[in-house]
Order: structure tokens, then sequence, then C-alpha cells
């Protein structure tokens, strides 16, 4: 799954989340609701039965105790027995504009309803009364429902229904929406993952999102028209630095085989040679690096021995006349294990130049240079390490990240600014390796080159 799929995949489940939250916090407000609703009612009711209790008939006379009229002036309520035939036997409290007499139908709507305005909670006794206690109007609420349970299921099913039916809407409008977002945004990320590769495609300058698109054409033609202008720029100064570096080279070479020069003379042009050879160097390496990053510079793969390759660099890194104060040495860690692989010789005998001359370049006081192959886990394995004053461990951490760093060589002694390290990781890069860098013990420098071996697909 790339990027972009990633990305929208995360934005819907982002909001599913959010339909999950607000479904929660829904839920908690309601129960906040009703827990606030309970806390500000009354902890309890007055009970009908309770009251009907404490109210008993003496010789026909209905009295009631101290703690019926108590529980009366707690709630604020009034009460009222109502005989088998409607009449009122006993009263406390009772409003003036009440009857004191009821036919069963007025019985029957107060005890579901409301007694004038008033609600009322009833009590039936088992001697046949009836119990009356009432409340002060505007003080409870009552209603009184009656269904078939065939319509309940119904609208109990159809609340269900309709419930599911929206969560469904909803995920599909979502989903809609984001497909839309997702087709409207797809040429815009690729087009920008594009133009953080170096790469730019026109995108169609159309919908919801023309305006940015435009930008990124816009944008994507600039960097292309500086990069080739760089390119052009870069391609014009190694071509014309070419004939005077060469007419150096030779004036140089041919003071320093004049024995009829004075010592003095001839060393200077000895130095004058080298410096030279260093500049011829590092305009080749500008060019290669150059191509390689605008993949101007086609991969001749064969198959090779990286052994060999390794030996011929340690080979002509002695024949160019290395310093005494360098030591350089080849050693196969799996004597008799050939370890071949796909890749363009020529460039990685380059690879390994640039990275045996980085060592000397950065150790002006010497120092032991170790070159090793072996055959490892399906890739060709070579490291270059040596014992100088190799480097710390932010540098090491941001070449590991890919990153550019300055040389941490002194400028007097012709710091590259490490684009031999650029060039070699873009060589690596090519043929589809791995490039790492780490610190010796005791000191130095190791970089290990990890490149797939021929077991794998070679390289198209």
């Amino acid at each position: 799954m790339n990027a972009i799929h990633q990305f929208f995949r995360r934005y819907i489940f982002s909001t599913v989340k959010i339909f999950l939250l607000f479904f929660i916090v829904n839920i908690a407000l309601f129960l906040l609701v009703m827990f606030a609703g309970y806390m500000s009612g009354p902890r309890d009711s007055l009970s009908v039965e309770t009251l009907a209790a404490h109210v008993t008939e003496n010789h026909g006379i209905w009295t009631a105790d101290e703690t019926a009229q108590s529980l009366l002036r707690e709630y604020n309520g009034w009460g009222m027995l109502l005989s088998e035939n409607g009449e009122v036997v006993w009263e406390q409290n009772v409003p003036e504009e009440l009857p004191r007499s009821y036919t069963s139908a007025d019985i029957a709507s107060f005890s579901r309803w409301y007694l004038q305005g008033y609600p009322v909670k009833v009590w039936a006794q088992d001697d046949g009364t009836l119990m009356v206690a009432g409340f002060p109007q505007g003080t409870m609420i009552k209603y009184y429902y009656a269904l078939e349970a065939p319509y309940l299921v119904a609208i109990i099913v159809g609340c269900i229904v309709i419930f599911f039916f929206n969560m469904a809407l909803m995920i599909f409008l979502v989903l809609r929406n984001t497909r839309r977002v997702e087709k409207a945004m797809t040429p815009v990320l690729r087009g920008i993952q594009n133009l953080s590769q170096g790469r730019h495609q026109p995108l169609d300058e159309q919908g919801e999102l023309a305006e940015i698109s435009a930008g990124l054409n816009r944008a994507g033609s600039a960097l292309m028209k500086k990069d080739n202008t760089r390119a052009e720029w870069i391609r014009g100064i190694s071509h014309d630095i070419r004939t005077p570096l060469s007419i150096v080279l030779g004036y140089a070479s041919e003071l320093e085989d004049n024995s009829g020069l004075p010592a003095e003379a001839r060393q200077q042009a000895m130095i004058i040679r080298r410096q030279a050879e260093r500049l011829k160097s590092l305009v080749e390496d500008l060019n290669l690096t150059t191509k390689l990053e605008y993949a101007l510079q086609p991969l001749h793969p064969e198959k090779a021995d990286l052994a060999e390759i390794c030996r011929q660099a340690v080979s002509e890194t002695l024949n160019s006349g290395l310093p005494g104060r360098y030591d350089i040495s080849f050693c196969e860690l799996c004597p008799g294990q050939p370890v071949s692989l796909f890749a363009d010789a020529a460039l990685l005998q380059r690879l390994l130049d640039n990275l045996i001359r980085n060592s000397i370049v950065h150790n002006p006081g010497g120092c032991h240079i170790l070159v090793t192959t072996e055959k490892k886990e399906g890739y060709c394995v070579c490291t270059v390490s040596d014992n100088g004053v190799g480097m710390d461990s932010r540098q090491i951490s941001a070449l590991n990240r890919q990153q550019d760093i300055s040389s941490t060589c002194d400028p007097s002694v012709g710091s590259e600014h490490g684009l031999g390290l650029k060039l070699a990781r873009q060589i690596v890069k090519a043929h589809r390796g791995i490039l790492q860098f780490g610190q010796n013990s005791p000191s130095g420098l190791t970089v290990t080159i990890f490149l797939p071996s021929a077991d794998t697909a070679p390289l198209s």
C-alpha cells in the first residue's frame, strides 16, 4: 500500500473515531442530564400506601395520626379517603374547590390524569376505600399512554431500523466524500511525491483543485528549469576546464621529469601535477554525480567478481605512488568463495577509489586502510576502513540518514566537501545496494557496502 492510500485510510479511520466519540459524548451527556435531574429532585416521594396505613377507623370515624399529618406537611400535600360510594369520609388540607363526592367515572379519570388540575396518587385498600394523595398544581407531571403490543413492537423495530439506516447513510456519505477527495487529491499528492524525488509530470489543471495543480505545475517547471540550468552549467564547466587542465598536467609532468632543473623546482612541479590530478578527479566526480542524479549515466551491468574489483582498486592506489605514511591492504574474509554480482565494474571501481581517497585526504598524518570482501545473506559485502581520525557520531548519523555533510578535512588540504561520499552513495543506490557508515575501533571510519549478489535478479 503506497503513501497516498495510507493517507486516505487514516482519514477514514479518523472519521470513524469521530463518530464513535460523538456517540460516547452524547451518551455521557444524556447520563449526566439524568443524574443532574435525579440530584435536583427529591430523594423519595410521598407513599400513598404509607399514608393510608396511618388513617384508621374508630366507631365509624376516620382519623389520621401524627405520622400521616407530618407526611402531608413534608410534601406540601393533601389527602382524602373515599368510601365505596365515592363519598369523602376523611380529608386533610383538601382545597375548597374540590368536590366531596365522586362518581366511578370521576375516580377513573383522576386516577390516571389530574383532579381539576391537581396531580394525585391513589391507593385502593382491602376494605373498598380509596386513599387519594394530592399535590400542588405544577409540581408533578402525569401522562398515561396505552399502546397495543403489535403497535409498540412496530415502533421499536422501526426506531432500530431508522437508527441503523442513518448510520449506514452517514458511512456511505463519508466514504463517498472521501472517494471524491481521494480522486481529486491523488494526482496532487503524486505530483508532490514526484517533485520531492526531482521529477515533474504536468497535472491536469481542471476540477476542484485546479489552482493547486496549476501551482504545482509552475513549481515543477521552475524546479526542472533550475536543475537543467545547473546540469548544463556543470557540463559546460567540466568541458571548458578539460583542455587547460590537460595542458597544466602535461607541462607539470615535463618539468617534473626534466633532470636539468633544480630539485626544488622539480618538487614544485610534482606538487602542481598532483594538485592538477586531484582537480581533474574532482571535475570527473562532479560530472559523474550530476549524470547519476539526473539518470544520464546508463549502467552497463555484467557479471563480475567483487573481490577482483577491490583488488584492482587497491593495486591502482599503490601504483599511483602512495606516500609512505599510508598503508593499504586487501583481505578476503571467505577465501575461495566467489563474491559474484551483476554490476557496472567501472562504476564500482570508481566508488572504491573515492572511498580510499576519502581515507587518504581526511587523514593527512597517515593511516592504515583495509579493504575486505565477503558474501553474507544474499549480499556481496565490501568494507573500507581506516584507523585515522574518523568522524563524530553526529556526522555518521547524518550520513546514514543519506544527508549531505561538509568534509571534515581542513580546507588547506583540499577539502572535497563530501562530494566523494555523495558520489559513492549514488553509485550504490544505482546498484540497488546499501551504504552504511560507522566508527572503527579504536579510531577511524568504516564504510560498509551491501550489493545484491548474482543469486538475485540481475540489474536491468
